[in-house]
């Protein structure tokens, strides 16, 4: 910018004006994401003229490391893309420059080495983001096993309730019955009160018993941690939002979503060929939702003779919840809810 100040000429606001546009693009890119198809090529095109009628690559190198590192989250198509069209730029602002100064390529090492940093920015932006991903991944791996272990725990104290207050309410019903039938005194009193107790002991080990089935339901975390090892054998990365949150949700909840969830992970790694899978987990006033969303070659999953798809809608319908499969332009997109009251 330094160049254009003093201005002289009508070009010198012109650059000073696409300077400006330039910083208010940037700040966009970074602050609205909805706008990024068109944000990103115009911050492009803006450092694009710079390179190739003002011989400035210097201003590629915002492009290069802002958009290059956000692409990391996104699938790799989107990078090659990018990648594509910004050394496209380059090539081209250099021919011009070699017509305009012909001695360019001729010029001492110093000059050519100011080139290396806009060439070699977007791969490495790209790659230190993609290993910020991999480090995240691997921290949310690591408190999917702690939530496990935590699990672990909490069955052993089931089995522990399941083996001494079921076998003592057992026994309390046991003694409640033989009471009655050798009781004599006041029999109209005696008989009801033991009645009460035996069915207040019947309903207690029941209650233990669910809490047990409860605890053995698969958690969201088990089936993460174990499709998260399926999904890297694959070499698929996984990208979850909201799953901290999605942990603290019932029991049965977590159970209705991991089966569907298992069924539609192995159908991506079976059919998709893709190299991302976004796992969303949310929830409203009356429902939970999660969307899983691939990178893969979209398809009709819905074919005759097929049960996976099928299967899935079942089960979600039979928790009175919702199954929807859509084919966009990303890959294709799963959507799952279930009411806040889910049935067993």
């Amino acid at each position: 910018m330094a160049e254009f100040i003093p201005v002289k000429s009508e070009a010198d606001w012109f650059w000073l004006g696409l300077c400006g546009l330039f910083l208010i693009v940037y700040i966009l890119v970074n602050e609205i994401d909805r706008w990024l198809p068109v944000t990103i090529p115009l911050e492009l095109g803006i450092t694009g003229l710079f390179s190739i009628f003002a011989f400035n690559n210097y201003m590629l190198i915002f492009p290069g490391w802002q958009v290059s590192f956000m692409l990391g989250w996104y699938p790799r198509k989107y990078f090659r893309w990018f990648a594509s069209a910004y050394y496209v730029i380059i090539g081209i602002g250099l021919w011009r420059a070699n017509l305009a100064q012909p001695v360019i390529f001729q010029s001492s090492f110093g000059e050519i080495s100011e080139l290396i940093f806009p060439i070699a920015s977007p791969m490495l932006a790209y790659t230190f983001s993609r290993s910020v991903i991999h480090q995240r991944q691997l921290r949310q791996t690591n408190r999917r096993l702690q939530v496990v272990i935590q699990r672990g725990e909490r069955e052993r104290i089931a089995r522990d309730l399941h083996d001494t207050l079921g076998q003592s309410f057992s026994m309390i019903t046991l003694k409640t019955e033989l009471a009655k039938k050798l009781l004599v005194k006041a029999p109209e009193r005696v008989a009801q009160e033991l009645d009460d107790i035996a069915q207040t002991s019947r309903d207690d080990l029941q209650l233990v018993r669910a809490i047990v089935n409860d605890l053995h339901q698969q958690s969201l975390s088990e089936m993460l941690l174990s499709q998260g090892k399926n999904l890297a054998e694959a070499d698929v990365m996984l990208i979850t939002s909201g799953e901290n949150e999605a942990t603290e949700w019932p029991t049965k909840v977590q159970s209705q979503f991991s089966a569907v969830m298992t069924e539609a992970i192995t159908n991506v790694i079976r059919h998709a060929q893709a190299h991302q899978v976004e796992i969303t987990f949310d929830q409203s006033p009356t429902t939970y939702s999660v969307t899983i969303q691939d990178d893969g070659k979209s398809k009709n999953y819905v074919r005759a003779g097929s049960n996976g798809i099928s299967g899935m809608r079942s089960h979600m319908h039979e928790a009175d919840g919702t199954f929807s499969i859509d084919h966009n332009r990303q890959g294709t997109l799963v959507s799952l809810t279930l009411p806040k009251e889910v049935r067993s």
